[in-house]
């Protein structure tokens, strides 16, 4: 009998599927937690006027990272670069230091999408083998190294990573500034009508799936009763989704992509 070897996952398999963005709320708001991240967002983007920028600028540069074309992989490279070139202050008073061009901060928010993608993956999905959560995982760098972050900057393993993020977790800060930042994107007061109608559930998602000290930090309520609901939606995702056509699950990238450049 003739054994078919199967190249392992990688964040071309994973970043297609369209339940992640269950946790993207959670993923921006980790990002924000982290002092110089939170400040350089809260100083140069505005949530009030254009909620979801950053949002599609994230989606369309993981897509177009992980499915792209080589010219669409340059043309969201190049985009997310120049929005970088302002983003940078030194310290002041109360104010860290930060640069969108630090490879440090590079690794946090890359590591951010990548746990919070696979927090929603696996409430979802049957548990990958060790070798495809390790591929995934090696795959993940290309969102920091795409951006000019050091590839030997991602820790080596799963294993490395859960030091690091467990280390990072324990650094994190949100003060009055970050916490408004964040009150304004969950808002999305001046966002399409459609948004707005799904932002009580992306609250509700947000909220559930940061780490319980995260979300005391954003002062996001929660409940055991709120706990209950979350794991209902998962459970009944967890049923529904995996039967749902592939082609449905990933429209969202090929949404993004039909309008990237390249």
């Amino acid at each position: 009998m003739t054994v078919i070897e199967t190249a392992p996952m990688t964040l071309a398999e994973v970043a297609p599927e369209s339940v992640l963005l269950a946790g993207a709320g959670r993923a921006i708001l980790l990002q924000l937690a982290h002092p110089s991240v939170g400040y350089g967002v809260a100083r140069h983007s505005s949530f009030a006027v254009d909620p979801l920028k950053r949002f599609h600028g994230t989606l369309a540069y993981i897509y177009a990272l992980s499915n792209g074309t080589p010219g669409q992989r340059k043309t969201v490279q190049r985009q997310v670069q120049r929005a970088h070139l302002p983003v940078k202050a030194t310290a002041s008073g109360q104010v860290p230091a930060y640069n969108a061009a630090d490879p440090e901060l590079q690794l946090w928010v890359a590591a951010t999408l990548y746990e919070s993608a696979c927090q929603t993956y696996d409430a979802v999905f049957p548990a990958l083998t060790a070798s495809d959560a390790e591929s995934v995982y090696q795959s993940y760098a290309v969102l920091g190294t795409a951006l000019g972050m050091p590839a030997g900057l991602w820790p080596k393993t799963r294993a490395d990573f859960t030091v690091y993020w467990e280390q990072q977790l324990g650094r994190l800060q949100v003060d009055d500034t970050v916490r408004a930042a964040a009150a304004e994107l969950l808002a999305a007061t001046n966002a399409p009508w459609w948004v707005k109608a799904a932002m009580p559930l992306a609250r509700f998602l947000t909220a559930g799936m940061l780490p319980p000290p995260v979300r005391q930090m954003y002062a996001l309520p929660w409940s055991l009763r709120s706990d209950k609901l979350l794991q209902l939606l998962f459970s009944a995702a967890a049923k529904l989704v995996p039967l749902t056509p592939k082609k449905m699950r990933r429209a969202p990238m090929y949404f993004y992509l039909k309008r990237i450049p390249g």
